[in-house]
């Protein structure tokens, strides 16, 4: 980046003012609350890692207040995504002083691949809309060979249960599928008051590093299947909980190692992945040497 362009960078206007000029108030459909401080936003790009050269993706930038911080901060490229037209203008007045390292796509982000997007692996980060913060993450873990880590605000209680360990209250399907994939790191909680408007919850930023390859052998339907089935009736023993899924549980889990008498808030990820492919072999899916289905 040449000084020039990092000093056009550094003198944007103000970001109440951008909001204030381009008619950005938050709309509770789309799950928007903009984050304006700037020492926050630089403290998020700075969480992503080392961004020099990287492609990075953000989703719902609005302002483009992140959008700012990961562009100060090296990022050799931003592909933001974002579904509400309003911004769009806000975010071409960025893209004209970003020096070609800005794409702005207007687009929903649940429905924009994020093998579409070119330029991998990716790096993602953004202030994630609450209202699909889940299903985007889930449909991310699905195609996690394009990503090579992702640095998401979640409300705090989500940035828990991804983070959490077996035996705790907030362990469940959302822990087994993100750290089957990924090493979880929660950096840093935001208070509400950082927020216009303010949310009713305080939210987190967690880091997601993606492993080249899951943590243990297993297919991601299978394994989908398994933690529904058994965090479905979580206070159930798995001899009961996992009838929901199969004809005969006790040999499900006897072909897994698993005591029958345990609960789903016991088993760690490896024992999962092993009921995962137990399931497969019962079943009769066909699993390749990598333990996907084929």
């Amino acid at each position: 980046m040449t000084s020039g362009n990092q000093a056009t960078l550094d003198n944007l206007p103000p970001l109440r003012d951008v909001i204030a000029r381009h008619g950005l108030t938050a709309r509770k459909s789309l799950g928007q609350n903009f984050l304006l401080d700037e020492n926050l936003l630089n403290r998020i790009a700075r969480a992503a890692g080392p961004l020099d050269g990287r492609h990075v993706v953000e989703v719902g930038p609005g302002p483009g207040g992140l959008t700012r911080a990961l562009l100060r901060a090296g990022a050799g490229r931003v592909t933001a995504i974002e579904k509400d037209r309003r911004a769009i203008a806000a975010l071409e007045e960025l893209a004209n002083v970003a020096a070609g390292r800005l794409t702005i796509v207007e687009a929903d982000a649940l429905d924009t691949p994020l093998s579409d997007l070119g330029d991998q692996p990716l790096t993602v980060a953004a202030n994630l809309p609450f209202n699909i913060a889940t299903p985007l993450l889930m449909s991310w873990l699905e195609a996690a060979e394009a990503v090579a880590s992702m640095t998401l605000m979640f409300q705090r209680e989500v940035a828990a249960r991804l983070a959490a360990q077996p035996r705790t209250k907030d362990y469940g399907r959302l822990a087994v599928a993100t750290q089957w994939r990924c090493a979880v790191k929660r950096c840093f909680d935001v208070p509400p008051r950082a927020f216009v408007p303010q949310p009713k919850v305080a939210a987190s930023v967690v880091r997601l590093d993606v492993m080249a390859a899951p943590a243990y052998p297993a297919d991601a339907r299978c394994l989908s299947d398994v933690a529904k089935a058994a965090f479905g009736q979580r206070r159930k023993a798995l001899r009961n909980a996992l009838g929901a899924l199969v004809d005969d549980p006790a040999a499900l889990l006897s072909a897994a190692g698993i005591e029958p008498g345990r609960r789903a808030e016991e088993l760690d990820i490896e024992e999962f992945a092993r009921l995962a492919r137990a399931y497969a072999a019962i079943t009769n899916k066909p699993i390749g040497a990598d333990g996907q289905l084929v």
